[in-house]
């Protein structure tokens, strides 16, 4: 065992109760043992500058999966919004004959309008627009 040195504590009145009350519910044999854990829990919190290594399995695995699910949902709305899109570029190219300077004044205004309305686009203001 490691040689201990003793300093001063200054704690409030109210804090030292409820410190006096859990160093007894936690189960600890002296305020010193529950004062010296406390004290290597926060350490290694702030060493490892992640909280969620010190969330309990159970929440941490729920959490992962509820993730896990959302990636997938997520990944195939865009997976078949990007075939849609391909569609209807594939449908218009045909249909139309746009020069490449035509190609890019449209570039450049579409990614005026989506800057201007955050990605959020309405194809029927877009006609109103028009």
């Amino acid at each position: 065992m490691s040689k201990k040195e003793k300093f001063a504590l200054y704690l409030t009145p109210e804090k030292k109760a409820i410190l006096e009350r859990r160093y007894a519910e936690d189960g600890s044999r002296s305020l010193t043992g529950f004062i010296d854990r406390a004290i290597d829990f926060y350490l290694d919190y702030l060493s490892a500058n992640d909280a969620g290594l010190f969330l309990p399995t159970s929440i941490k695995s729920y959490v992962d999966g509820r993730l896990g699910q959302l990636e997938d949902r997520i990944s195939s709305l865009l997976y078949k919004q990007a075939v849609e899109q391909d569609m209807v570029a594939g449908i218009l190219a045909d249909a139309y004959q746009f020069s490449e300077d035509d190609l890019r004044r449209r570039r450049a205004e579409s990614v005026s309008n989506v800057k201007r309305t955050n990605g959020r686009i309405s194809f029927e203001k877009r006609v109103r627009e028009a």
